[in-house]
């Protein structure tokens, strides 16, 4: 049996494979390997994951995790032995990142420019097999241009500089309940401001039939396409994304692709799917 796992900050979503058919799904609470010791993780894991896999733990010989900061070395190799140690069936442990996942599940074994457009941004160059050039995203600050929570950063400062409509600044507070001061706290005084960002990028949604606001938005995903895609040098390979952002702005993300020379490819909100089929095809 394949055990392949999509992890994030918030959600694990495990999948239970045998003869390439799907015999169970799982979602447990996510794992932050960055900031979790190998004891923390693995006392996690038998909480949540080790009493729904029990009846299958046996006939687990290989498990695929993909994940959020899970680079080559100290912090994979924990993770691998956390696997190891719940699931000691497994002969086979492969941990990698929640890019390369992403890669896998939008290209398969073809070459392409695979991008993740979620609370955060990031975006590859893939051989059909592995990463082989990475534009590093470095965060909401410095970059993650097109992400949930740059597209709330630069709604949230347009709205207290009043560069919208004076309508749209007050629908925009009156919806969450926000003042100035509200929100300076919110980011620069309690943690994860940038969740608390990209929280805010539903309103975009909403209002897309408004010029301003679908101009903010395609402004942003030319800056992903200008800034990231285009380092790569490969005008000729479609660019895929995966990503809550992606999929619910997908025409805006076309507009943006045509207007800075890319073919966009697949778009898909979740990599699981994918996975499955470079897993077992």
């Amino acid at each position: 049996m394949i055990l392949i796992a999509d992890c994030g900050s918030t959600k694990i979503d495990w999948c239970l494979l045998k003869e390439n058919k799907l015999v169970k799904q799982v979602f447990t609470g996510g794992i932050n390997a960055v900031l979790l010791t190998r004891e923390e993780i693995i006392q996690r894991l038998e909480a949540e994951l080790v009493p729904e896999l029990s009846a299958y733990a046996a006939d687990i010989r290989c498990i695929h995790f993909y994940g959020a900061g899970c680079f080559p070395g100290e912090i994979s190799e924990n993770m691998a032995k956390a696997l190891r140690t719940v699931l000691p069936a497994a002969r086979e442990v492969e941990v990698n990142t929640d890019l390369l996942g992403a890669a896998r599940a939008l290209c398969g074994h073809q070459p392409g420019v695979a991008c993740i457009l979620g609370t955060g941004s990031n975006s590859c160059y893939y051989d059909g097999q592995e990463i082989v050039d990475n534009v590093s995203p470095l965060g909401y600050i410095l970059g993650d241009e097109g992400s949930g929570a740059v597209l709330g950063k630069v709604l949230v400062g347009d709205v207290l500089k009043k560069q919208l409509p004076e309508d749209l600044c007050s629908a925009f507070l009156e919806q969450y309940g926000l003042d100035r001061m509200t929100i300076i706290r919110r980011v620069y005084k309690e943690p994860q401001p940038n969740r608390f960002l990209a929280s805010l990028s539903p309103f975009l949604c909403k209002n897309m039939d408004r010029p301003e606001i679908r101009e903010l938005v395609k402004e942003q995903f030319c800056r992903f396409f200008r800034r990231n895609v285009a380092a790569y040098r490969c005008p000729e390979l479609p660019v895929s994304f995966v990503g809550s952002i992606a999929a619910y702005y997908t025409p805006v993300l076309a507009e943006a692709a045509e207007e800075t020379g890319f073919i966009l490819g697949k778009v898909i909100q979740s990599p699981m799917e994918g996975l499955i089929n470079f897993h077992t095809v």
